[in-house]
């Protein structure tokens, strides 16, 4: 299983026990939704961090493997330099 699939069933595990806790809860209707609202905008901020967080990582990890390529580019430009000056 992918690291993704297990933090989407998480998160979503969580957000159903944290919905299923509100609804359960001995509050009047008023307080119930409000809850509910509370719960869900934390839950989206929480998932907006998370994509924030991977989309960071990627980032991250394309820069250095981008930056490991030109290195790459470079050092076989230099030696097809010298392939030219050894066999001119």
């Amino acid at each position: 299983m992918s690291s993704s699939k297990l933090l989407a069933g998480i998160l979503l595990g969580a957000a159903a026990g944290a919905v299923l806790g509100v609804l359960f809860a001995p509050d009047k209707g008023t307080e119930t939704r409000k809850k509910i609202a509370k719960k869900s905008s934390d839950f989206t901020d929480s998932v907006k961090s998370k994509f924030n967080e991977l989309g960071e990582a990627l980032q991250e990890k394309y820069d250095s493997i981008r930056g490991e390529a030109n290195d790459i580019i470079e050092k076989g430009k230099d030696k097809a330099q010298d392939a030219k000056k050894t066999f001119a």
